[in-house]
């Protein structure tokens, strides 16, 4: 059960985005509550391995793929109080693991209320960005529009540069679309970097240089090739948008 606990602790902060020496540091201070001689954990940006060997007993090893990974602060920050009550003995180990196991199904904020708050972010961005109310609302409007794009290439599991093409794609050509015919008073360069700003990879970009900083290189190498894919991918769609959108109006771009 000591084993399980620190494995469950190190998938579930690997797959919220945590750094890999925070992920190494809580698995091992949990393994370092067994009595064995040689307790030691190995996390990869992909996955988690750990061991346990004790002479009088058999050595454990137990090795986790992670295949999904997001941006989570809210269960790495529930998953390092677990650990350190744990460790400090104000809780149990049959405690803290049914506290990991909870952790690990909780859903704070639920898939709608996630793609609603696209919509506040992407004209909250436009706003910050120097932009009047109407570039505010065109790019509330665009991320309504990158919201359903989003469930609908969840639904479908595509892969996450599929995913992030598809999404630059849509916002660059609905703000077009709303900057030609609709709203063409609005500042249509505020509108598609606001309404970009959900899908692109800071987050990812950070922890990588925080990995790479503190000697993981093999994993902050990873995750900086990730962030960057990722941002090729949004690129790819944004150009696409823009040629096709030259091609169909004949040159004519209304930029403002």
């Amino acid at each position: 059960m000591l084993m399980e606990t620190a494995v469950l602790a190190g998938e579930i902060m690997l797959s919220s985005g945590a750094e890999i020496y925070r992920v190494e540091d809580t698995m091992n201070h949990i393994l370092k509550m067994s009595d064995a001689k040689t307790a030691d954990a190995y996390v990869l940006s992909t996955g988690v391995l750990a061991t346990l060997e004790n002479p009088k007993a058999e050595t454990i090893t137990v090795v986790r793929r992670v295949n999904e990974r997001a941006t989570n602060l809210n269960r790495i920050c529930a998953v390092n109080d677990i650990s350190r009550r744990f460790c400090a003995g104000s809780i149990t180990l049959e405690t803290a693991h049914r506290a990991m196991q909870e952790v690990e199904k909780v859903q704070i904020y639920k898939d709608l209320f996630k793609k609603i708050s696209i919509i506040g972010v992407t004209g909250g961005f436009a706003l910050l960005l120097g932009g009047s109310m109407l570039d505010g609302l065109t790019a509330g409007i665009v991320g309504a529009v990158l919201a359903l794009v989003l469930w609908l290439t969840e639904k479908i599991s595509l892969n996450d540069f599929c995913k992030n093409a598809i999404g630059g794609f849509v916002i660059a050509y609905s703000s077009f679309v709303l900057k030609q015919w609709v709203l063409r008073s609005c500042n249509v360069d505020l509108v598609v970097i606001g309404s970009i700003m959900p899908i692109v990879p800071g987050v990812t970009f950070t922890t990588a240089i925080r990995d790479t900083l503190n000697g993981d290189y093999s994993s902050g190498v990873a995750r900086m090739v990730e962030a960057v894919v990722v941002a090729l991918a949004v690129a790819a769609g944004v150009g696409l948008a823009m040629l096709l959108w030259n091609m169909m109006t004949g040159g004519s771009m209304l930029w403002s």
